[in-house]
């Protein structure tokens, strides 16, 4: 529901804005207050789900988000809206952050975490491109109202499942990463950080907006680091970094994201702007990669993580997520979805299919028990941060491409296919660092059956 709402939102921004009667610019501001703060609290939700129980956060994002959900549903004015929308933002970063964790704490013997960690990946992968397709269908059928009113009665189940079925569990206690200064300078930097991010398609990557405050919120996170260093009692204790699969799993995923993400929405630009495709046919246009990563995360990721390793499946993953990027960069002006964009979405599929179980499990093989909901929340941070960097670089590029076309005379369907064109390149380059990162960073995960992962170096 949470990650599908990141989505869902893009197809009834015309409607939202027609509406409410947003202008341009405000309009935006649906998308970016969301983004800035789910994005920016993540990580010290996760650790507040180690301090206070993963389970009693989980609940009360849950709770936050479905409440903001029905306000946004709600909204008779664009002020309304916006504001929802940064509450919504907030429980989803909640309960968000510590689902991860309490995946791994609630199946501890790893062939069945394998599978458990195979199921969320689906659920996450899956989620942001059912958005297209349900709210294509949700806004032409009824009205964008119900965008927002469909997660209340799922947050009420949701929440009633969580209590039956989630075992409770005891945090360390607030005492134990009580940092109230680390907090804020955690908080300020990744919000003020996206924040940059999202607005430098508007402002420019090389613009003083975009440098000034990109320099405040590096500034912040330095003091975060120092602070971190010296803190009795840390909220980020730095000794998470020292494991090898953790920060490069980290850093895989910042790079891959941020191909993924851009590639689908200049993917959906590129069908609706060039192909004249609807709404719901974008939606069913997506569905093949849906349909792949839920036949290879939950069924077979498990047993091929099992037989060949988490670090050489994620390998595999990304050569199929590359081969589909690079498809996609030569479709045509008057492309066919059998010949051009079919071709390029299933290998996508696998690949997502296979890289995301893989890439979760080494990303939380290296965290202590006590520290897997901060663990989750920075697998969850990197995740939104390189997708909010991979749309703002890759939209900012083709947009300015096409322009520049454009001015020399090219015809419109020609700049635009061009201007993708561009963009997925850089989409095929950030998922080939990404296997770069993965080949010679991260190291194999053995897996006694009677015992915890170990890390083999």
């Amino acid at each position: 529901m949470i990650v599908l709402d990141q989505t869902i939102v893009n197809v009834a921004l015309p409607a939202i804005a027609e509406d409410l009667k947003f202008g341009q610019a405000g309009l935006a501001w649906v998308v970016n207050a969301y983004l800035i703060a789910y994005g920016g609290l993540l990580l010290l939700a996760g650790r507040l789900g180690d301090l206070i129980g993963h389970k009693k956060v989980f609940l009360i994002g849950l709770g936050v988000f479905t409440v903001a959900s029905l306000l946004c549903g709600l909204s008779f004015s664009a002020e309304m809206l916006i504001v929802s929308r940064f509450v919504q933002g907030a429980g989803g970063a909640l309960a968000t952050s510590v689902t991860l964790g309490m995946v791994v704490t609630m199946f501890p013997e790893p062939n069945e975490q394998r599978r458990a960690i195979g199921v969320f990946s689906f659920v996450a992968a899956a989620g942001a491109s059912l958005g297209l397709l349900l709210g294509g269908v949700l806004t032409d059928a009824m009205s964008w109202h119900w965008i927002f009113f469909v997660n209340i009665p799922i947050g009420i189940v949701a929440a009633v499942a969580a209590v039956r079925l989630v075992p409770d569990s005891v945090g360390l206690g607030l005492k134990e990463g009580a940092d109230v200064l680390g907090a804020l300078l955690i908080v300020a930097a990744v919000m003020l950080g996206v924040y940059t991010i999202v607005k430098a398609e508007h402002y420019g990557f090389g613009s003083a907006h975009t440098l000034g405050l990109g320099a405040v919120a590096l500034a912040l996170l330095v003091g975060f680091v120092q602070r971190q260093r010296t803190a009795e009692k840390p909220l980020l204790p730095l000794r998470v970094f020292k494991s090898r699969n953790v920060t490069g799993a980290n850093l895989v995923q910042i790079s891959m994201v941020a191909g993924m993400f851009g590639l689908f929405f200049l993917g959906t630009l590129y069908m609706q702007l060039v192909l004249q495709y609807t709404p719901l046919q974008i939606g069913l246009a997506f569905m093949p990669v849906a349909g792949a990563i839920a036949v290879f995360s939950v069924s077979l990721s498990a047993r091929l993580n099992i037989r060949f390793g988490e670090r050489n499946m994620l390998i595999v993953g990304l050569l199929f997520m590359l081969v589909g990027m690079v498809v996609f960069t030569q479709v045509p002006v008057d492309g066919s979805y059998v010949a051009h964009i079919l071709p390029a979405v299933a290998p996508l599929g696998i690949g997502l299919g296979l890289s995301f179980p893989a890439l979760m499990t080494l990303a939380m093989s290296g965290a202590a028990h006590d520290e897997a909901g901060l663990a989750s929340g920075l697998v969850n941070t990197t995740a939104q941060v390189g997708g909010a960097l991979g749309l703002a670089v890759l939209a900012t590029t083709s947009t300015t491409y096409t322009s520049s076309l454009l001015a020399s005379g090219v015809g419109r369907l020609e700049a635009l296919t061009s201007g993708f064109h561009l963009a997925f390149w850089i989409s095929a380059t950030l998922v080939a660092v990404a296997l770069g990162l993965a080949v010679f960073v991260l190291r194999q995960v053995t897996v006694d059956r009677e015992a915890q992962p170990v890390l083999v170096h």
